[in-house]
């Protein structure tokens, strides 16, 4: 068996609890499955950032300075409930988002759904609709798949494609405000109620949160009570 990240030859662990319960073998070998680092320990309540190494000045209560910053802001208070991610978005994360987003290596994503899935379980209820960010029309040609849709579908649940995207320059080159200052890519795909229902929004990475808020703001304008996001890596 190859490790689906390295694609080196290992041979997976196999305990009676895989036969007991069905649980799937491991896909990755030991060196890739210890290098991907699970956020752990005190996080901020707001984004999901771990406060471990973090700077004390980077850092007021239970939030870190940015979701300060948003919750002082009166247009993107209370905006996003809360956002919770699996993993730190380091080096090595970093190398295997751009093998499975940017080279197509699909089959990556299996890699991450038992963890995945277990932290969606620890943070949230499986009563909320699962919304995916949505990629537009032009990059999802590019790609060929959109990973945010993938890691919804890891979930089991239904999915609920309500967002539609317009095609922008990458959202990663701009700086925080000039996001702010970018107009609201998303809309609703048609006139929808969501009234009184909880929406997560899956995505691939948290990185300023802005991409998610705006998301969120479409949601919460067609009567959603609450829009938190839930992401596979936290930057």
């Amino acid at each position: 068996m190859n490790c689906l990240i390295c694609h080196t030859p290992y041979n997976p662990t196999v305990s009676w609890r895989h036969f007991l319960t069905l649980k799937k073998e491991g896909c990755l070998c030991a060196k890739c499955r210890n290098a991907l680092m699970r956020i752990d320990g005190e996080i901020c309540d707001s984004c999901g950032r771990p406060f471990a190494g973090l700077e004390p000045l980077h850092r007021q209560g239970r939030l870190c300075t940015d979701c300060v910053r948003w919750q002082e802001d009166d247009e993107w208070k209370d905006v996003l409930t809360k956002n919770r991610s699996v993993y730190m978005y380091d080096e090595f994360m970093k190398e295997v988002v751009a093998l499975w987003k940017f080279r197509g290596d699909y089959a990556i994503v299996q890699a991450f759904q038992e963890e995945f899935c277990h932290e969606f379980d620890r943070h949230f209820d499986r009563t909320f609709l699962i919304v995916p960010i949505p990629l537009s029309a032009e990059r999802l040609y590019e790609r060929g798949f959109n990973q945010a849709k993938a890691l919804a579908e890891l979930l089991a649940l239904p999915i609920h494609e309500l967002l539609h995207r317009h095609h922008l320059e990458k959202q990663s080159k701009k700086s925080r405000r000039e996001r702010l200052r970018t107009e609201n890519v998303f809309q609703l795909l048609e006139k929808t109620s969501l009234q009184d229902r909880h929406i997560v929004l899956i995505d691939d990475i948290y990185t300023t949160g802005t991409t998610l808020r705006h998301a969120a703001k479409v949601l919460l304008k067609a009567g959603a009570a609450s829009v938190s996001s839930f992401t596979l890596a936290r930057g």
